[in-house]
């Protein structure tokens, strides 16, 4: 029996979700709706395309995946919900996400389909006939190119991170892949900005669409603590790993900016004993996906990552963000400390900077406008993580 009780699980009996996607929405532990879940939800459920314009990290998954569910006629064995994505890690989130949605829902198939992966393997998926496909638009017109894919009886179609997508040089790739569903289909787009591609998408195939904009507020702010480790590039190192072993979580994403330092790093905490594995442009997508399984499982306790490798993924009880080095983008400070802090949980990020790095640390915290980070210091005499400005022991302020 089902506690419909929580102010979440009580708007969607409100927007009359079935009873099987509440239960799942409660079996994940969710409680509230986030802002863009509350205006997408009723929106799409009316039959609404929709301009959807909002932060990452917000719940855009459950804003469209609690409608699609609820459309999809179990009794029908044809494509009838399309989402496509930039990448595939973000296709697999994806439709891990809509899975542990339609846990409840008995017969309900959900199929990934992304480059890198083997046709053989996504023809076995398709030959289940999946009322749901996730899928990046390259691979996606390869299947339809070969007649394992139609989109005949597609009855909503959403473009997740649109902007992201067109920008990386899809558009015509979105445009034939939107033609080849009925005229009559839903469209519905998420992106964190407008740009002109987005704009063109939309006039040319949405009616009277719906814009959601959602900007960033205090409720749907991640929590996160935000530290410096103010160390030495001799020292790094050593100052690294003792701040692996002070604080007690136990789910770490750590980021550096080339595919050499994650390799080397990496493999100095698997000889140091600790449980690493590392993801960058060079590991082969079946390695990708076993890591990115055995990390969401908890088989291991820190993923070590390039920017470009860890685009998409999105888990969410990931603990701790490091910046082993400091990113080259400013946007991609918020994006790493991003990773931590969702749904709704709190989250920790520390940075560790050289004298070299200042300047750029600088740089970094102007341009996201936040609240200055802690910032600590090792007392290596003392062996003890100090906070600078009071000289306390770090562990007392956590």
């Amino acid at each position: 029996m089902v506690d419909n009780s929580s102010p979440g699980s009580a708007l969607l009996k409100e927007y009359d979700i079935s009873r099987e996607v509440i239960q799942a929405f409660e079996w994940k532990g969710f409680r509230e709706l986030t802002s863009i879940q509350a205006k997408c939800i009723p929106d799409m459920m009316a039959g609404h395309d929709i301009i959807g314009i909002a932060p990452t990290g917000t719940g855009k998954t459950l804003g469209f995946g609690i409608p699609m569910l609820e459309y999809v006629n179990l009794k029908d064995p044809v494509i009838q919900e399309v989402v496509l994505a930039p990448t595939r890690e973000l296709a697999q989130q994806i439709a891990d996400e809509l899975t542990d949605l339609a846990h409840f829902i008995k017969g309900l198939r959900i199929a990934a389909i992304y480059g890198g992966q083997s046709f053989a393997k996504q023809l076995q998926a398709l030959q289940k006939k999946p009322q749901i496909i996730v899928a990046t638009p390259g691979r996606l017109l390869d299947h339809m190119s070969r007649k394992n894919i139609r989109l005949d009886f597609v009855h909503t179609m959403v473009l997740d991170e649109a902007d992201e997508m067109l920008k990386m040089g899809f558009v015509e790739d979105v445009q034939k892949i939107i033609d080849s569903t009925p005229e009559s289909r839903q469209l519905v787009m998420f992106s964190a900005t407008t740009n002109q591609d987005v704009l063109t998408i939309s006039w040319k195939y949405q009616h009277d669409p719906i814009q959601i904009t959602v900007p960033p507020r205090e409720e749907d702010k991640p929590d996160i603590r935000q530290y410096i480790v103010e160390t030495d590039q001799k020292r790094k190192f050593d100052h690294f790993r003792y701040l692996l072993d002070i604080i007690d979580y136990h789910r770490f994403m750590v980021f550096c900016n080339t595919k050499g330092m994650t390799s080397i790093l990496c493999e100095k905490l698997q000889r140091l004993g600790y449980k690493a594995e590392c993801l960058h442009g060079d590991v082969k997508q079946s390695i990708r996906d076993r890591v990115m399984q055995d990390f969401r499982r908890g088989k291991f306790e820190i993923l070590v990552a390039t920017d470009v490798a860890a685009r998409g993924i999105d888990v969410d009880d990931v603990d701790v963000v490091i910046n082993y080095d400091l990113p080259e983008k400013n946007e991609y400070y918020v994006h790493r400390i991003g990773r931590t802090g969702r749904a709704r949980k709190s989250g920790v990020s520390f940075s560790l900077v050289c004298f070299r790095d200042l300047v750029r640390m600088d740089e970094v915290l102007k341009y996201t406008n936040d609240v200055k980070p802690v910032t600590l210091v090792v007392d290596d005499e003392m062996d003890t993580l100090c906070v600078k400005e009071t000289g306390e022991p770090f562990m007392e302020t956590l």
